[in-house]
């Protein structure tokens, strides 16, 4: 499984140098928290296997989480079930808070 570090995460986004469906697997309380713009919503209690119907197959995957734990998970299984870019965000949503953007709200 790939890793990429928020802010690696960060330049590409804003850069455009990469093409990425932002897959937050977290649960709804969460996300209501915060949540990085554009993400595409499935918490992992609720994944299935039509998730890999639904995950665009043209472009890479980064999968996120509050610590980066759930969503190396639901990484390794999209790895091995749909697709072969898929990125964990290394520290999760916590470490983008820490590193990118320390304005949205923790937890």
């Amino acid at each position: 499984m790939l890793t990429i570090t928020p802010r690696e995460l960060h330049e590409q986004l804003t850069t455009g140098q990469a093409r990425f469906t932002l897959l937050d697997v977290r649960e709804d309380w969460e996300t209501r928290i915060n949540h990085l713009e554009g993400s595409m919503f499935e918490p992992m209690s609720g994944i299935d296997p039509s998730l890999a119907e639904r995950v665009p197959a043209d472009q890479d995957i980064v999968v996120i989480c509050h610590h980066g734990v759930r969503s190396a998970q639901v990484a390794q299984w999209l790895e091995q079930n749909v697709h072969s870019r898929v990125f964990n965000l290394s520290g999760g949503i916590d470490a983008w808070c820490h590193s990118v953007d320390p304005d949205l709200p923790k937890y």
